[in-house]
């Protein structure tokens, strides 16, 4: 049976370059993202390029009503669809929680989060509690749905993109890497018996979108530590293929992170400061 792989924040960055390598290996792909249109224009490209089906899902993760559409596809999708039910139009989902009886999602990419560039005190506490939701409470949700029918099928991988920020002391966004990471060691240990593969990946500075978003100074951290997402990616599913519960992506950031592990948090917290 052919895969197909559900990836969040799948438009740009890592989540895209999963996409891509997903359906260069013949995968089908559910794309969730935002924006309709930049969505739209990336699943044309895949399916124009390497013939898969694409689904796409046009929600905010932040939204109730987004979120439950795509916990509906999670964790509904396999069975037959419930007697005089409508399709949504065109692959796309639809406001209402239909189950269509597509394929069952057998990989799922936890990518989709952002970062916020200031202090925790210099922020809005809803600014705090809405980036805590994205990268703690929305991938363990979407992982406890993909979960339920990955557990009867007995097999299924779930891919989380964490940070070596995880390993360091750099406030909130640390602390809920760090969440995800520990979550990811615990549940590819109590999981994997099972046929189901977890795996936190925890890249350093790629060159993606991320940091134009939150508008951090990317000038200040030196060319030798920023990597590509191709091979993010690479190394990131050679790794969850492996089973291990922790990717963290080329050499020089795993020596880094071994050094987090032994060096003062005071110095620790300064290096990890750059590209704020």
């Amino acid at each position: 049976m052919r895969e197909t792989v559900l990836i969040t924040g799948a438009t740009s960055g890592i989540g895209a370059e999963f996409a891509r390598q997903f359906a260069a290996r013949g995968c089908d792909l559910v794309l969730v993202a935002r924006a309709p249109g930049p969505l739209e224009e990336t699943a044309e490209t895949l399916r124009t390029q390497w013939g898969v089906a694409v689904q796409t899902i046009a929600a905010d993760l932040l939204d109730d009503d987004g979120l439950a559409r795509v916990l509906a596809r999670l964790s509904g999708a396999g069975r037959p669809a419930a007697e005089g039910a409508a399709e949504p139009a065109a692959g796309h989902e639809g406001a209402r929680h239909i189950d269509t009886g597509r394929p069952p999602v057998t990989v799922l990419v936890n990518n989709a989060g952002y970062g916020l560039v200031k202090p925790f005190a210099d922020n809005t506490l809803d600014d705090e509690v809405r980036h805590l939701r994205i990268h703690v409470e929305v991938p363990l949700a979407l992982t406890h749905a993909a979960l339920q029918s990955m557990r009867i099928r007995g097999h299924g991988t779930i891919i989380t993109i964490a940070s070596v920020a995880g390993f360091t002391p750099r406030g909130t966004y640390g602390a809920a890497k760090a969440a995800m990471i520990s979550f990811s060691r615990w549940a590819n240990l109590t999981y994997g018996p099972g046929g189901i593969r977890i795996t936190a990946v925890c890249p350093g500075f790629v060159h993606t979108e991320f940091h134009q978003r939150m508008g951090a100074d990317k000038a200040s951290v030196p060319g030798i530590l920023w990597l590509d997402a191709g091979l993010v990616v690479r190394e990131a599913l050679r790794d969850t293929a492996a089973g291990k519960a922790v990717s963290v992506p080329s050499l020089r950031y795993k020596v880094l992170v071994a050094l987090a592990r032994v060096a003062p948090s005071s110095v620790v917290a300064k290096l990890a400061r750059r590209g704020r």
